[in-house]
């Protein structure tokens, strides 16, 4: 899911102290286990490096994992990349005997995620690997790293004298705080780690002012209101159901250079469905199964008789043998071009499919009785939002359609019917064309055109 974003100076930095008194609370008089809040961590670094990096570019992830809870964030990250798509190794040169850690491991090896030692390890990482997560050393550490992470962290410093000289290099991930930065004062003689991602958890602790990496995420979605109201936290809201949230602004991306490999399952003409509509159905249900955001959105393209293309999101309600049924206002942009060109396009587009469907055919108005029949199906609210959503036209401001809905509201509170206005109603698409699209590696993509009368062509363009 999309994270939101923040402006960086309204959000609050925690001290070492702060840090380490917030953890204090959290596991003594608020009940979480260090279990709960480590495997919280680590879902939330595996969701932000999924918002940046597609496992379909960046699939090889080593996690250099420590010998403490940053290292277990490390490590809960590797086995949720690996249910992402992603391709995990793990470095873990200091293992421990207590439970919850050896259980990790347990975990992870069930998974087949291969344990590299240091001595495994190539000597060229920006060859074997597209991401490196560093989760050695957290808010709690003191002093100068040890063997081996010492060397460890100078392999990942060498790294970006690569990403200077603009050679491929795989990508830097640091969890919480940038190994062998100070937690207040940060990279204090600028010679260490500068990842290119930082996911801070529960707060950004103060050393996060300093990171000047393109992402910066919030992870570690448990902060009670008791604990933001005494360490007077202003972090920003989750959208949705996420478990991340970007702090700041996203950088500037080189719209070019956008683009997706697509890896799908061949789409092959004898899969095809002899009725085009059936077909459609059958890719219809797997978007619904697919948990996909409203699959029944579709853009719908008119032209009017000055020929100028106009196109909107509108929402399927109905489909069948005799056509794809959506609902509005007559008396909108759309319905004035449809009355002058009754010839209009549908397009479906399933992302996490990789699939889009084309419809195109001629359109007219449905029954008085369907529409009515719909329009008193609808929850009261949208049935008054039809009444006062004036389609198309200039108004002064919103404040006159909330005075508008509310007194309406106040008309029928006593849940007597609600009259279905003139200017509302359906339209239903004739379909005469049907394209069938699933993308494919390297641009090949599927393409099926399919025309009613069981006349079809396929191609792989």
């Amino acid at each position: 899911m999309a994270s939101s974003l923040q402006n960086q100076g309204s959000i609050t930095y925690l001290t070492q102290r702060e840090a380490a008194e917030i953890d204090e609370i959290l596991m003594g008089p608020l009940g979480f286990s260090v279990d709960q809040l480590m495997e919280l961590a680590g879902l939330s670094v595996a969701t932000s490096m999924a918002e940046v990096y597609k496992p379909s570019e960046y699939n090889r992830v080593l996690a250099i994992c420590g010998p403490g809870n940053n290292g277990g964030d490390g490590l809960v990250a590797a086995r949720h990349l690996y249910h992402f798509g992603y391709k995990p190794f793990v470095c873990y040169p200091k293992r421990t005997s207590k439970p919850l850690y050896s259980g990790l491991v347990t975990q992870l090896e069930s998974l087949s995620i291969p344990f590299l030692s240091v001595d495994e390890l190539p000597v060229d990482w920006s060859n074997d690997f597209d991401i490196l997560v560093d989760a050695m050393f957290g808010f709690s550490f003191h002093g100068a790293p040890r063997p081996p992470f010492d060397n460890l962290i100078e392999k990942l410093v060498h790294l970006n004298n690569y990403k200077q000289r603009q050679q491929k290099s795989p990508v830097i991930v640091s969890v919480d705080i940038p190994s062998g930065w100070h937690v207040e004062e940060g990279d204090v003689n600028g010679e260490g780690i500068k990842p290119d991602m930082l996911v801070s958890l529960t707060a950004p602790k103060l050393c996060a002012k300093k990171f000047s990496g393109p992402h910066h995420f919030l992870g570690g979605r448990f902060v009670p209101p008791s604990i933001a109201e005494k360490y007077k936290l202003h972090l920003p809201p989750y959208p949705g159901t996420s478990m991340c949230v970007r702090i700041g602004k996203p950088p500037q991306i080189d719209i070019s250079a956008l683009r997706e490999n697509y890896m799908s399952p061949d789409f092959l003409e004898e899969q095809v469905e002899a009725d085009p509509i059936d077909q459609f159905r059958k890719w219809f249900d797997d978007a619904v199964a697919a948990g996909l955001k409203e699959p029944n959105a579709m853009a719908l393209s008119t032209t009017g008789k000055d020929g100028k293309p106009s196109s909107r999101m509108v929402l399927l309600k109905s489909v069948d043998k005799d056509g794809f049924v959506w609902y509005t206002n007559y008396e909108s942009r759309k319905a004035r071009e449809l009355s002058e060109n009754s010839h209009a396009s549908l397009l479906f587009y399933w992302d996490g499919l990789n699939r889009q469907v084309r419809v195109e055919g001629s359109v007219q108005k449905v029954s008085d009785d369907e529409s009515e029949q719909y329009f008193h199906s609808r929850p009261r609210g949208s049935q008054i939002g039809a009444i006062v959503s004036k389609q198309s036209t200039i108004v002064p401001g919103r404040h006159v359609l909330h005075q508008l809905y509310k007194e309406l509201e106040e008309k029928y509170s006593d849940g007597s019917l609600i009259p279905k206005p003139k200017h509302w109603g359906g339209y239903r698409l004739q379909p005469e064309r049907f394209e069938f699209w699933q993308g494919q590696q390297s641009r090949l993509h599927d393409r099926c055109l399919l025309y009613l009368g069981n006349r079809r062509t396929g191609s792989r363009i």
